[in-house]
């Protein structure tokens, strides 16, 4: 695990990465710069109130709702993502490191944004669930417990399936599951660290593909 986040780190520091690099981080700012036009809108009808106490109100609800946004929804952006560049990002790494093995075959697309999007909204409620008890410790872990699991199912699953079947794939993550539930713990932190975060889904991509390979060498 420590091996494969080095190596990782490697990856998103290496020319070769830098143009993925930036797409990814352009596509989470766009996101987050169109939640923050959508709260702005709204606060612009919101002004019409006749009460400025209410005004007061919908200026600091508009700012926790950027708070938790930018927050709690790094992880389902980080789910998207992993729909959209992952093959790109998994056959770079594979051809760096891994130039001997048998190259993985891309899933088709909309096989990958199907999978990315149902777990995004997974990862979204179980955020949502979560959310009430996140200013306490037990919510915060919680919600690290949860994020660890579901995207290390998601990102270890879907480079799995570039190089073996579906039900192939689900078996070999589910008789590694200790190993790779672990693994997860390292984005689900990263996702939560303010500028870090912007890097977790091209980070999680490469980190898995490694993971990946260790797993599957393992169990051989």
């Amino acid at each position: 695990m420590i091996s494969a986040a080095f190596k990782a780190l490697g990856d998103l520091l290496s020319s070769e990465f830098r143009s993925v690099l930036f797409k990814a981080i352009g596509m989470i700012l766009a996101l987050f710069v169109a939640i923050l036009v959508g709260v702005e809108v709204l606060l612009s009808y919101l002004t019409l109130i006749p009460w400025p106490w209410a005004e007061t109100l919908a200026a600091i609800g508009a700012g926790l709702v950027l708070l938790v946004a930018f927050f709690f929804m790094m992880a389902p952006v980080t789910a998207i993502f992993a729909g959209l560049y992952l093959d790109d990002v998994a056959g770079r790494v594979e051809a760096r490191h891994y130039g001997r093995d048998l190259k993985g075959t891309p899933l088709s697309g909309f096989r990958a944004i199907q999978t990315s999007l149902q777990f995004a909204v997974i990862i979204l409620l179980v955020n949502l669930a979560v959310l009430p008890l996140v200013f306490t410790g037990i919510g915060a872990l919680a919600l690290i417990v949860a994020n660890a699991y579901l995207l290390s199912r998601e990102y270890f699953e879907m480079i799995a399936m570039r190089h073996m079947a579906i039900d192939d794939a689900r078996l070999l993550r589910k008789e590694n599951t200790p190993q790779i539930f672990a693994a997860g713990f390292v984005p689900a932190l990263l996702s939560i660290i303010p500028i870090v975060n912007l890097v977790v889904p091209l980070f999680a991509t490469s980190y898995f593909v490694h993971i990946f390979k260790q797993v599957r060498a393992s169990s051989r």
